[in-house]
């Protein structure tokens, strides 16, 4: 019961974060060094992944096709948990998202992460995330496939 409670008050304060602000601006170079410090070790440097490591390069923007997966790229332990503060996060997301979707991203592209929505979703790291992804990418995957029957 507590969970619900705490799961229902992130979403009423996820729905009042605002959009990006002039003051989320990203500072492209910061954001290049800190995938190079945080994320290019397991995701390499032109965001392929590597083994086990899935890839960002033309795939991450699928998880902005649905809230569960946008919340999912913040939510895995290597942003959660990430020593970044929750502006870096977000900056480096956006970054990440503007250098390696590709064709992965929406037409209507994305609204870029802000640091007050990092800041709450970060709170709920994932503890499995195969399944997590599996299930996220297999809703997005129904959505898209209703979008063309109509």
């Amino acid at each position: 019961m507590f969970n619900a409670i705490i799961k229902g008050l992130m979403l009423v304060l996820l729905g009042s974060v605002p959009c990006f602000a002039a003051d989320d601006a990203m500072n492209p170079e910061r954001a290049k060094y800190h995938y190079q410090m945080f994320c290019q070790g397991c995701h390499t440097p032109d965001g392929a992944g590597a083994n086990a490591i899935p890839p960002l390069k033309n795939f991450m923007g699928y998880f902005l096709r649905s809230q569960r997966g946008r919340e999912f790229m913040v939510r895995v332990p290597g942003s959660a948990l990430s020593t970044l503060d929750d502006a870096e996060l977000a900056e480096v997301l956006n970054w990440s998202i503007d250098n390696f979707a590709g064709v992965s991203l929406p037409a209507a592209g994305y609204t870029p992460y802000t640091a007050k929505e990092v800041a709450v979703l970060r709170t709920q790291p994932l503890q499995e995330i195969e399944n997590h992804r599996a299930s996220v990418l297999a809703e997005i995957a129904a959505q898209e496939s209703q979008g063309a029957e109509s």
